[in-house]
């Protein structure tokens, strides 16, 4: 493990941090925009869905970008770009139609995901990578710390969190662009990237791995957004309290990330994938009994922000494996979307079944049948994927 590449691997993590917090700055203020724009119920949650649908999208042509042009220039520019979407906010808050136009650009932020991965993979031997990829992953903890930091900002002036936003975005692109290096023996493609995203698109593990990151993230990101709401609805929970849990939970996620992907590097990523998405089935199903909130409740959360986290290191440990370098932005942008849009569905699913049956046991039910299914798939299906290559330096 070399000063660069530990190096790097701390850039990636800033920028991913940064940027997650970007990305995520609307939705721990849903509540404050959905009062101050007399906005429904469905036009709040479309408000907060946007960026992620935007940036879930993204991150298909900025791994493409990526392989192309390496995340020397990649990281700095899209930080940079994500800078004017963040200040726009405030002169945009007083209207919602200016809102959904300036949140789809905030999607910028969450497009760094297919930035950071093949950067840090690169930098790593195999037998590491699993850990390091994992490590890199702790920066979609700034979706934590927006939970906790962006109300509390907030509260002291309307603009402050945008204008903390944008100097750190600033500092990052400005950090990255002098100190982030691409691996010297980094393959640079010569094929455009629609025929790269093709090639990656043509290979059946590329969507097992999607579909089964779609399940792993898309749940913690659903979790992340959904979960205030369930709380100030079901257990009568305060906001800023709600808020507050649904942080800590996320960073629950974000730590056994690594854990997940050094568990991988001793034992197939696939295997380790089972293993934490049968404990988010087991806590959904016992959270589908309505239990007290303490000790019970807060118990099968923890469990299932640990078990979608770990799954989420996991997978990425296998996408480095089965995926040659030169393709790997192409391929992260690709699963990576999909973790995001997995996010996308969940909460308007909860949201429906809890308007129509008025209870959320249906939807803790349904993501127990889906865990289980994806670590069922997951042991089956892909327990030999890049067998070959494991453990090679």
């Amino acid at each position: 493990m070399t000063v660069a590449a530990c190096r790097n691997l701390v850039l990636a993590i800033l920028g991913l941090t940064v940027t997650s917090w970007a990305w995520n700055l609307l939705s721990p203020l849903g509540h404050a925009f959905k009062s101050g724009l007399g906005l429904t119920e469905p036009e709040a949650a479309a408000l907060v869905a946007v960026p992620l649908l935007a940036g879930s999208l993204g991150r298909v042509p900025v791994g493409a970008l990526t392989d192309r042009y390496g995340a020397r220039v990649m990281f700095p520019l899209v930080s940079g770009l994500t800078i004017v979407p963040v200040l726009l906010l405030a002169p945009a808050k007083h209207s919602y139609a200016e809102m959904l136009a300036v949140s789809c650009l905030l999607g910028l932020g969450g497009t760094t995901f297919a930035i950071g991965i093949p950067l840090v993979n690169a930098w790593f031997p195999p037998r590491h990578r699993g850990l390091a990829l994992g490590l890199a992953g702790l920066g979609t903890g700034g979706i934590a710390l927006s939970g906790y930091l962006t109300p509390r900002l907030h509260a002291y002036d309307e603009n402050l969190p945008y204008l903390v936003v944008a100097v750190a975005l600033a500092l990052f692109a400005f950090l990255g662009a002098l100190l982030i290096d691409d691996h010297p023996d980094q393959p640079v493609p010569r094929t455009s990237p629609v025929t790269r995203l093709a090639r990656a698109g043509r290979r059946r593990i590329t969507w097992e791995l999607a579909g089964v990151y779609a399940l792993a993230f898309g749940g913690l990101l659903a979790l992340a957004v959904y979960l205030p709401t369930y709380l100030v609805t079901w257990y009568r929970l305060g906001a800023g309290g709600a808020t507050t849990r649904a942080a800590a939970l996320a960073l629950v996620a974000v730590v056994f990330r690594p854990v997940g992907g050094w568990c991988a590097d001793r034992v197939h990523p696939a295997v380790v994938t089972a293993w934490a998405l049968g404990a988010v089935a087991l806590a959904a199903i016992l959270q589908a009994f309505d239990p007290t909130l303490h000790p019970s409740g807060t118990v099968h959360f923890l469990v299932m922000a640990a078990g979608l986290g770990a799954a989420g290191g996991a997978v990425f440990a296998l996408v480095s494996r089965v995926t040659p370098q030169s393709q790997l932005g192409s391929v992260t942008g690709i699963v990576g979307a999909a973790g995001g849009l997995g996010g996308f569905v969940p909460p308007l699913v909860l949201g429906a079944v809890h308007r129509g049956k008025g209870t959320y046991a249906l939807g803790f039910m349904l993501l127990a049948d889906l865990a289980l299914a994806g670590g069922a798939y997951a042991l089956v299906r892909m327990r030999t994927a890049g067998a070959a290559t494991a453990g090679k330096a």
